[in-house]
């Protein structure tokens, strides 16, 4: 099979039948067109006039960006070294946010994936595109209505009771209306852009071809496999794009916080909903970063992003499924005091390894060992098993030394990754895929934690979380390895400092929980 092949084999899905929404069957009507999907082979030819004239404005962009990259490397800056270079990568960082806004949809998505690939990109680019905002001018109404009859086969009129025709929120793949069934109830109702698949489609065929020249020139982008980049943000973007996929991921995580009662996941109408329109229960509520508005109500801004953090240390360290769009807009308070989750498209997903190697990293910084930091770092694919630890090592001392002095509460999630930066793109390291997303949600939920508690440190919250997870994932593995050795003779070393550690861990969390029974981890109502 080709190397397209292969690619398409692995990200282009199909239509199978969904699970059961809460109210209704998600089953695509009759009228519905086909799931979106990659086409790898996207050709150039047969777009048009306009099709080269946006190819010319993407390569244009691209040049330009990689001429700044190289001005960067060469170090030619005017003046003195430091402040002109920091000058001039700030001016180029905003200058490369607002033509990604210019170029639409594919160059938005883009630019906040690479909002934490700080080993593609300077630091000062990271800062400027961690704000890029996902917000576009709404297309006509006479547009959307068209792709609703299309693709639920009826009049709108017939399918609603009642349909604003103020689109309520606007983004780069999609916007939002308000409505309300023939039962009265009210509805958000979601209609994707039209020829998004192919606009995307073209966008991404465009920069493959420019990733295979670039692939010639190793030096001049250190060695980035671009192409492979390109394929895994198409993974992403093509699922996000499949309302059908999102609904799935709603039941999930429905399913996931069944016992959180503080938790809601808006029911979907599946018989209302297909591949480019969702129709979703219509959340009243207030905005997270309304704080006023939540005083108002009698709700305690602090109490609110605690409760977020905990629901993501738990999608983190125990579902390994995550909601990877945390952002103000996705949550809300509900008038009965419950916090609402909305827009599903993008989650994450982690396996129990990586979980696990998660938790170790995390008390290796509590315990302020940098030698168990640097292997971390290798075990999590951020170093390549050819780089010699040792060389390494001086570079993660300097970079946790200010840190390892810090009480953990006064540790800030971003400025560390901002330090991390920094270092990541001077060294040989990568960032794997799987820790884009994750980093990126940690930081926006730790920037909303700051706005509603100045005091919030996302690591202070975390450690009574890990330790339970820890205890109990060690705890499992402890056991499973006794009755093995016991009533199996299976072959294994029982490492007894290590469960010693471990008891004297379970008996301070335990006497911990007794005077803080607040933040008790039972509290924190993990599933057992």
């Amino acid at each position: 099979m080709s190397t397209a092949g292969q690619i398409r084999s692995s990200i282009v899905r199909t239509a199978n039948p969904p699970v059961a929404a809460t109210e209704g069957a998600l089953v695509e009507p009759p009228n519905a067109t086909p799931v979106s999907c990659y086409n790898p082979d996207e050709r150039l030819v047969g777009h048009g006039w306009r099709g080269w004239w946006r190819a010319g404005q993407i390569v244009s962009t691209f040049a330009i960006y990689f001429v700044f990259v190289y001005v960067y490397h060469r170090g030619w800056f005017v003046g003195r070294k430091e402040e002109s270079e920091e000058r001039h990568l700030r001016w180029q960082a905003q200058w490369f946010v607002r033509q990604l806004l210019k170029l639409g949809p594919t160059f938005i998505k883009i630019g906040q994936s690479l909002a934490t690939r700080a080993d593609l990109l300077p630091l000062a680019y990271i800062k400027e595109l961690t704000g890029l905002q996902d917000n576009v001018p709404a297309f006509p109404n006479r547009v959307a209505f068209a792709i609703i009859e299309r693709e639920l086969g009826a009049p709108v009129t017939s399918l609603y009771a009642w349909f604003d025709e103020t689109p309520i929120a606007a983004a780069s793949l999609g916007q939002v209306y308000q409505a309300r069934l023939q039962t009265g109830e009210l509805v958000a109702v979601k209609v994707q852009r039209p020829d998004l698949d192919r606009t995307i489609n073209f966008d991404l065929a465009v920069l493959r071809r420019m990733a295979r020249f670039l692939n010639r020139y190793p030096q001049l982008v250190r060695g980035v496999d671009w192409e492979g980049t390109l394929d895994e943000f198409a993974v992403v973007i093509f699922e996000e794009m499949d309302y059908i996929q999102e609904a799935r991921n709603a039941d999930v995580f429905r399913a996931n916080f069944r016992s959180w009662s503080e938790v809601h996941v808006p029911a979907i109408h599946g018989r209302l909903s297909s591949s480019r329109v969702l129709t979703m229960e219509f959340i009243e509520g207030t905005k997270l970063l309304d704080l006023a508005g939540l005083r108002a109500r009698g709700i305690d801004p602090p109490a609110v992003v605690k409760l977020v953090a905990r629901t993501y240390l738990k999608q983190l360290l125990e579902d390994g499924y995550f909601h990877a769009d945390p952002h103000p807009g996705n949550l809300r308070v509900m008038p009965d005091g419950r916090l609402a989750f909305f827009d599903f498209g993008m989650v994450g997903r982690i396996t129990p390894r990586l979980q696990g190697l998660m938790i170790d990293a995390f008390f290796h910084i509590l315990e302020k060992d940098v030698r168990g930091l640097t292997q971390d770092l290798i075990n999590l694919n951020f170093l390549a098993p050819s780089v010699n630890p040792e060389m390494i090592r001086p570079v993660v001392e300097k970079l946790f030394k200010d840190y390892l002095t810090l009480k953990l509460g006064e540790v800030r999630f971003k400025d560390l990754t901002y330090e991390m930066a920094d270092i990541i793109y001077q060294f040989p390291f990568t960032l794997p895929a799987h820790f884009t997303y994750i980093m990126r949600a940690i930081m926006t939920l730790e920037g909303m934690g700051i706005v509603m508690d100045p005091n919030f440190a996302f690591f202070d919250v975390a450690r009574p979380y890990a330790k339970e997870f820890m205890l109990r994932r060690e705890g499992r593995q402890f056991r499973d390895l006794l009755i093995g050795k016991l009533f199996y003779g299976e072959e294994g070393s029982i490492e007894w400092g290590k469960i010693w550690k471990l008891a004297k861990m379970a008996f301070k969390w335990y006497v911990d929980s007794l005077r803080t029974p607040a933040e008790a981890p039972s509290d924190l109502k993990l599933n057992k």
